[in-house]
């Protein structure tokens, strides 16, 4: 008996670290990302690239605008 109450909850815990996992992967994509487009922006600013700049600028606030918290 004890031995299939082991077994019951060991999906539930690889879900919760799967998840983790996940949750994890995620910001540091985003994190990444935000990194990456801060640094296209300094580069169009040194370009004089207006509309790269406007572009960029744009996709950076969406992103924190998604991601911010509630």
């Amino acid at each position: 008996m004890k031995k299939h109450l082991l077994h019951s909850q060991q999906p539930e815990i690889n879900s919760i670290d799967s998840l983790l996992a996940e949750m994890v992967l995620d910001e540091a994509l985003l994190t990444f990302r935000k990194e990456q487009i801060a640094q296209q922006i300094d580069n169009s600013l040194c370009n004089r690239n207006k509309e790269e700049f406007l572009r960029l600028t744009e996709e950076l606030t969406r992103i924190l605008n998604t991601n911010s918290p509630l």
